[in-house]
């Protein structure tokens, strides 16, 4: 297994378009409702062996819905050995327009390296999870066409009336030019801990940002790539410590999921609104910074949290002034 010093997650973005024929009826941040009944429909699809905890089953390597949503450490993993998952490869995002009434509903997935090969499952999933009703007004949604996602935000179509379409590889993100500054905003709560406590607006810092960061794009690349990340993990933490934001304007927001797996009612709280960084002679920490647009930060990641987009407020002088650098939405 290759290592690599940079930061490369190859991945590939689908955009999926629900017709549902009226008024959108979902909570705030639905990505929990996606989820919980996108897992339930996976599992139904996939599981042989019924009644049986996924950390019990013998074909737990070997399915679908486990690497997909319990994603356990393989036998021999060098990381994450005292843990029963390790990061998921595949993150549910909404996109904008997602509640207009005229218009398609779009929900986007982000799939992480080897996630790729469980697309087909992935896509029979949602169907189906659209189909059953989403949220607490089990409202139907058909699954009309997906699109995949370019890196250049141009769209392909991919699966349409049943039939699902050659698709070109997945591949890292290239990274532009760093810009001098940027702004960095939060769309959904970002909940990171430290010591077993959430990190509020308050003492939201960057090395606690990035130290969330970089774990979760090193063990993506680590359990869902060819390509591990080998670089001086401590020596990024340390340096992390010394940065600051130039300002930041954030806010704690509170809201509550229920979870049907557990039948209890958890607090999902977490950080949204920007900051600003001054980027001068922080070169080793920009391919993170960008990398993480794609991938999410922090917890309930699969769930849509811990998104976040990326604007220079000044670009390198060599770049066209009205050039963006936010990711596709």
């Amino acid at each position: 297994m290759a290592k690599t010093n940079q930061p490369t997650i190859p991945l590939k973005i689908y955009r999926f378009y629900f017709d549902t024929g009226e008024k959108i009826h979902l909570p705030e941040y639905s990505g929990s409702a996606w989820r919980g009944a996108f897992g339930h429909a996976l599992k139904r699809t996939v599981c042989v062996v019924r009644n049986t905890p996924c950390q019990q089953c013998l074909l737990k390597n070997a399915c679908a819905y486990s690497y997909i949503f319990e994603t356990p450490p393989p036998a021999n993993t060098e990381k994450m050995r005292k843990y029963n998952a390790t990061p998921h490869p595949v993150v549910l995002r909404l996109t904008q327009g997602s509640t207009k009434i005229n218009d398609y509903y779009q929900l986007d997935t982000v799939l992480f390296g080897h996630g790729q090969r469980y697309f087909p499952y992935i896509i029979h999933a949602l169907q189906t999870a659209g189909m059953n009703g989403i949220g607490g007004h089990r409202q139907i949604f058909k699954l009309v066409r997906i699109a995949e996602i370019g890196l250049d935000d141009q769209e392909k179509l991919v699966y349409e009336r049943g039939e699902l379409l050659a698709q070109s590889p997945a591949s890292s993100p290239n990274v532009p030019a760093m810009p001098n500054r940027i702004e960095i905003s939060f769309n959904s709560p970002i909940r990171i801990q430290q010591n077993s406590k959430n990190v509020a607006d308050a003492g939201f810092t960057f090395a606690a940002f990035f130290g969330a960061l970089l774990r979760r794009i090193s063990l993506i690349s680590y359990f869902h790539t060819d390509n591990p990340l080998d670089t001086d993990f401590a020596g990024l933490v340390v340096r992390a410590k010394t940065v600051q934001f130039s300002s930041q304007n954030l806010n704690w927001y509170d809201w509550t999921r229920y979870s049907s797996r557990q039948q209890t009612e958890m607090q999902m709280g977490g950080v949204i609104g920007t900051v600003e960084l001054d980027l001068h002679d922080l070169e080793e920490f920009w391919p993170y910074l960008w990398l993480g647009q794609f991938t999410h930060v922090g917890k309930g990641t699969m769930m849509g949290m811990g998104a976040y987009t990326i604007k220079p407020t000044s670009l390198p002088a060599h770049e066209s002034a009205t050039k963006s650098l936010i990711m596709p939405t």
